[in-house]
């Protein structure tokens, strides 16, 4: 890992109640006119006329508005074709796969781009990857991190209980993460960026201390995710927020018949890998168990087989990452996890 010379971090961070409602006035601040809004399909009509009132009240002009039905990196190559060289600025509007084409789409126009979730299901929107399909694999880009980041914070209380449950899950995955790139740097001298790593803690430890569903809950989680996001950003590696957990949600989405929202699947998997890594799992189970996260999880439980069967398979994921999957077959601890931890009791099915 070569040292970073230069980084980017978002210039404008808007994160209360109604930022919505004032993503015309952020635009026209920078002197941004002509944008091209790209919205997740299907997403809610009110929203999108809120965001268009707002840049039509600022003298904003959406010049090109984009429904996303899958994020790959075909149809972000066929947009930039048809982009004008007049359009100022990207605009990302909704959830995963219209931030992620948003995100690449600027980045390969060299235009700035405006993320603005309507969710906090992962820290995607903040990251300097964008999740996209290429040739019909899911391959993870490098992309250029958001210039803004408006987040309103009633909108994504708004947003389904499950998706702010899946946040929560892919923040608790900073601990066991961080503790693996460690774990990697004692066995085999895999260098650790010590304030990147540092940077990823303390956003689960700000979270944990109020993990509320409310308007500054959303603040934190929001918050939280984002500092995770520019952590990557600041070690040019996904190490201080992907591990082991992160290898069992990928060989899930590869071998099960039904991949959950990848925040529940890598939530579940933190705090298995927690027991296994015999750390962190006090600071994990307490926002897991303030937020209700398990009620999630047994309301619609997983397969035990086929997170057996991801558990074993994980490591080959990615073979160059070293966590403590490596050290050991930990399929029969997982397999007793499953079968005898109160927390995990209902979470699975056979």
């Amino acid at each position: 890992m070569s040292p970073r010379t230069e980084i980017g971090i978002p210039t404008i961070v808007r994160m209360k109640p109604g930022a919505l409602d004032r993503l015309g006035i952020y635009l026209a601040r920078q002197a941004y006119h002509r944008v091209v809004l790209v919205v997740s399909q299907g997403m809610g009509a009110d929203l999108i006329e809120r965001a268009e009132e707002s840049l039509a009240q600022n003298r904003v002009e959406s010049v090109n508005r984009v429904e996303v039905p899958d994020a790959s990196f075909e149809a972000v190559t066929n947009l930039l074709t048809k982009l004008g060289g007049d359009r100022q600025a990207i605009i990302g509007l909704g959830g995963g796969k219209a931030l992620d084409v948003a995100k690449y789409l600027a980045h390969l126009a060299k235009r700035p781009f405006y993320a603005v979730p309507t969710s906090l299901s992962n820290d995607g929107f903040c990251s300097p990857q964008s999740s996209l399909t290429l040739a019909g694999r899911r391959r993870s880009l490098a992309a250029t991190l958001p210039f803004a980041v408006i987040v309103d914070t009633e909108v994504c209380l708004g947003a389904p209980q499950p998706l702010w449950w899946s946040g929560v899950g892919d923040l608790v995955a900073k601990v066991t993460a961080v503790f693996d790139w460690k774990l990697a740097f004692h066995t085999h001298g895999e260098p650790v960026n010590d304030f990147a790593a540092l940077l990823s803690d303390a956003s689960v430890f700000q979270f944990v201390s109020n993990p509320d569903r409310s308007a500054e809950g959303a603040r934190r989680l929001a918050l939280a995710l984002m500092l995770n996001g520019i952590s990557m950003e600041v070690c040019g590696s996904s190490r201080p927020a992907s591990g082991s957990e992160h290898l069992i949600s990928h060989s899930l989405d590869a071998t099960s018949a039904r991949p959950r929202l990848h925040g529940l699947q890598v939530g579940v998997a933190t705090y298995i890998c927690s027991r296994l890594q015999g750390q962190g799992t006090e600071l994990i189970a307490t926002a897991l168990d303030r937020t209700n996260f398990w009620d999630g999880i047994r309301a619609d439980p997983f397969s035990r087989s086929e997170w057996l069967e991801a558990v074993k398979k994980a490591p080959e994921i990615n073979p160059e990452r070293f966590t403590v999957l490596s050290t050991r077959d930990v399929v029969p601890e997982v397999a007793a996890m499953i079968d005898q931890d109160p927390r995990l009791q209902g979470c699975f099915i056979a």
